[in-house]
């Protein structure tokens, strides 16, 4: 038996009498196995499965936000890449929206489509190959599945995010945001091709020199023009250990002008920050950096520190080994599900800020901003430098150096208590935006398309022209309400 047959055996053996069998054109509705209709156009082929039990689409109408609620007719978890281009074709002749959805982690129903089809990437997380400076992964691979495959060849990803269980398909959708950004510029600089299926369901191969409007339109492109469904991501050599300082500043200017040193010198391999509660009242501000090294090598701390202005005395320093410090949340994350925190609302705040504007528009929100306002959720707050990255999509302020400011809020389930740090959101966002800055696309903003219009502006005519292109009936991931 071959191994796609296989796995349809596994999978279709996994639902009870509603296999899914075809769709009814007079009532627009799947037909399954248990509800023969007499005028339905029957389903292709699939390796996979298509769902449309509760039990799978309930889930599929809620992302980590847990603030919107879109309800699919139907799931697919694919057994392949063909499953994909398959459903988007069935998809497109019956006008049914379409979207990818990874480990869901968006704030504001980004992976939901209401009442067309949600496709469940998680189940094509295969890796292909890892080369000596690249590897070839399907979308569903999990960063953390990928870095403990690569570090058994002493290989990375040049870049992280703080969170390593999310996919790859779903951080190269948005960007993909780490502590690494100021040296390797975020994950989708750092992607070499990708496999994706368009909206025409089409399967298309595509890099900085095959079709490079494709390239440049789903990198960070929010699912707009084509489903990621496999890529080659750049390598670098991996240390064994991180030294990990915490350094700690009672002074914001202080604070982000000892970030802005460490960038440009690039000193550190890593480097983020938090604004955390001050004992005393108000807020203090936590330099997170980190140098990664394999022994008999060490860093030398004295260097490493220098002509830093933190509060001496309150540093810690620590050692840990590679895969620890980049799974660091692991613990966390496990802590905030056993006590039921993970369930709960999340609407997040994130953006980026103008390097200029940054201690003063900061400032202005901390000074009103109290743990109620957050959830005591984190706000972190760290610089990149904006030449590193290069996707015309991935929408920056035009400075040198900008800052990942998130305010990464849990709310309790009440409709009065969301609604206000929407509005919070809502209005942090304007200030931002008019002084040049512009927001990371997972959070929880609401947006209008003048807004996506602004958002995009320098480039809103090749995303535009790349969607007719790609995706001319507009079937992909309406989520976002880009079109």
């Amino acid at each position: 038996m071959n191994n796609n047959a296989s796995r349809r055996t596994v999978l279709q053996g996994v639902i009870t009498s509603t296999v899914v069998i075809g769709f009814d054109i007079l009532n627009n509705s799947w037909v399954t196995s248990a509800h023969a209709a007499s005028k339905f156009e029957n389903l292709p082929p699939l390796d996979g499965v298509l769902y449309t039990d509760n039990a799978t689409l309930i889930p599929a109408a809620d992302d980590f936000g847990h603030i919107i609620h879109r309800q699919p007719t139907a799931v697919l978890k694919p057994g392949s890449i063909e499953d994909i281009v398959r459903i988007v074709r069935f998809a497109r002749t019956h006008k049914l929206k379409v979207a990818a959805r990874g480990e869901g982690h968006s704030t504001y129903g980004q992976p939901q489509v209401e009442a067309g089809v949600v496709i469940d990437t998680s189940t094509l997380n295969k890796i292909h190959d890892i080369g000596a400076d690249r590897a070839l992964v399907d979308a569903g691979v999990r960063w953390s599945q990928l870095l403990q495959a690569t570090l058994e060849r002493q290989l990375t990803p040049p870049v992280l995010t703080d969170y390593i269980e999310l996919s790859v398909g779903g951080t190269l959708s948005v960007g993909g945001i780490g502590g690494a950004a100021h040296r390797y510029g975020v994950q989708v600089d750092n992607v070499l091709e990708v496999q994706v299926v368009t909206g025409e369901g089409k399967l298309k191969v595509c890099s900085p020199f095959q079709k490079r409007d494709l390239f440049e339109a789903v990198l960070a492109g929010l699912g707009q023009c084509g489903i990621i469904v496999r890529a080659t991501i750049r390598l670098i050599p991996a240390a064994t250990h991180t030294r990990v300082f915490l350094l700690y500043y009672d002074n914001l200017a202080t604070f982000t002008r000892d970030q802005r040193l460490l960038i440009a010198d690039e000193r550190f391999n890593y480097v983020e920050g938090q604004v955390i509660t001050n004992p005393s009242g108000g807020w203090r501000y936590m330099l997170e950096a980190a140098s990664f090294y394999t022994p008999p090598a060490q860093p030398d701390n004295i260097s490493l520190l220098t002509g830093l202005s933190y509060s001496q005395g309150t540093e810690t320093i620590e050692d840990k080994s590679y895969f620890d410090f980049a799974n660091r949340l692991a613990d966390t994350v496990a802590l905030l599900k056993s006590i039921g925190v993970w369930s709960n609302p999340h609407p997040w705040f994130d953006i980026f800020v103008p390097g200029t504007a940054v201690d003063n528009y900061v400032g202005e929100i901390l000074s009103t901003l109290t743990l109620a306002d957050t959830g005591e959720g984190p706000i972190l707050l760290y610089p990149m430098k904006t030449e590193r990255l290069t996707l015309p999509l991935f929408r920056v302020p035009n400075e040198p150096v900008m800052f990942s400011f998130s305010i990464l809020r849990t709310a309790p389930p009440d409709a009065a208590t969301i609604a206000r740090m929407l509005d919070d959101n809502r209005r942090f966002f304007e200030r931002n935006r008019d002084l040049g800055g512009y927001r990371y696309a997972i959070n929880a903003i609401p947006f209008s398309q003048e807004d996506w219009k602004q958002h995009f502006r320098p480039v809103w005519g090749k995303l535009v022209s790349a969607k007719r292109r790609y995706d001319p009936e507009n079937l992909l991931t309406p989520g976002q309400g880009i079109f």
